[in-house]
């Protein structure tokens, strides 16, 4: 099964919000499989931003998580189809534009899920569902994934 990865997920390993959330991330992201997990390019941009401007990393030190990351999983590009179908789904369900990208490079690249801790547990759309990766009772597809 094909899943996304938002984020807050990789911020976490990479350290964000403390020790403990860094374990949770490293241990999930383990637990994933390298050929069917996806990551969408707009969260490495994000990824960036974070690392640079909220936790106060030199930039070249961000860049090199961020190629780090691409070279683990597989990227989703966030083409003008991938933008467009953003852009309706920012529009029918009133969520951010960035958020809308990341969930249609999902839909995009057929990920059944998108692991984010940011967005509406239970939301689908596209075929892609978000559920929270960090919560204590996991979504039925994330727990046979992981085989919990």
């Amino acid at each position: 099964m094909r899943l996304a990865l938002d984020t807050n997920v990789l911020a976490y390993a990479e350290g964000v919000n403390g020790t403990t959330n860094r374990k949770a991330a490293l241990d999930l992201i383990t637990r994933l499989s390298d050929a069917d997990t996806f990551i969408p390019v707009q969260v490495l941009g994000e990824l960036f931003h974070v690392l640079v401007r909220k936790v106060g990393r030199k930039p070249q030190h961000a860049r090199i998580a961020i190629l780090t990351w691409q070279d683990t999983f597989p990227l989703v590009e966030t083409s003008s189809n991938v933008l467009l179908s953003a852009s309706d789904l920012a529009t029918e369900h009133h969520l951010h534009i960035w958020d809308s990208v990341v969930m249609a490079a999902a839909a995009a690249s057929g990920c059944r899920l998108l692991l984010s801790e940011d967005l509406q547990e239970g939301f689908t759309w596209g075929g892609v569902t978000v559920t929270n990766p960090f919560a204590a009772i996991k979504h039925e597809l994330l727990s046979v994934l992981l085989g919990s």
